[in-house]
């Protein structure tokens, strides 16, 4: 088994991480930016769903929130629960397939996620392998709709949705969806970044499906903030 990594992740620190983890990159700091914006502090509650490595639920529990971090991923928990004991932070974490590992009734100030939004050919997340960090369907979708549907049932009144994923997922469907179910809604945030390894990968794909111009090397990132009113 290849070593577990002890990755950078910007102002959020250094992060362990098993293999197959996702590691903190541009799109997890974009989030974390758009956090700081939210107050988050004691007194919040704060749910981090695909959590990966742990590095928002950490960085929130360093602000002072009561944090709860889920992934469906065992190494993901075991990388989240060594991350908040290094960070000498208390973050509960719980694994299972999104909301499933919520109790049932609880109600958050913010809930941030950046679940796995890469478009892929299959019409099915991976149940195991690296490429369940990051696949989603092809479109890319498969996790950000199930996230927009849960949503309003997970905050609180004037509690927050931060959700960051790739341009070519489509944010005005993810803004449109959220509106649907009730929240106010909208791109809040945007970072122009290089295609990282996976999505060059595929590049061709991309293009064959229309995701990706020709020519285009690079891609959008945005997060979407979505508000109970």
């Amino acid at each position: 088994m290849t070593a577990p990594v002890l990755a950078p992740a910007g102002g959020l620190g250094r992060m362990w991480a098993l293999p197959g983890v996702y590691v903190p990159q541009e799109d997890t700091l974009l989030l974390a930016r758009a956090m700081r914006r939210e107050g988050v502090g004691p007194g919040r509650r704060v749910l981090d769903l695909c959590t990966g490595s742990g590095a928002l639920a950490v960085h929130a529990a360093r602000l002072g929130a009561d944090v709860t971090a889920v992934d469906i991923g065992r190494r993901a928990v075991t990388s989240t629960r060594v991350n908040a004991l290094l960070a000498g932070q208390r973050v509960t974490v719980r694994r299972g397939d999104l909301t499933a590992a919520v109790a049932p009734g609880s109600r958050f100030d913010l809930v941030v996620s950046n679940p796995p939004y890469v478009p892929a050919p299959s019409a099915e997340v991976p149940r195991r392998g690296r490429a369940r960090s990051w696949d989603a369907g092809p479109r890319g979708r498969l996790l950000l709709d199930r996230i927009c549907d849960a949503a309003p049932g997970l905050l609180r009144p004037h509690g927050v949705l931060l959700l960051v994923h790739s341009a070519l997922c489509d944010p005005r469907a993810t803004v449109d969806r959220l509106a649907g179910a009730g929240l106010r809604a909208s791109v809040v945030d945007r970072d122009r970044i290089a295609l990282g390894p996976v999505m060059r990968s595929r590049a061709g794909w991309l293009r064959d499906q229309g995701l990706l111009a020709p020519g285009n090397d690079k891609e959008e990132l945005v997060v979407v903030r979505a508000e109970r009113i």
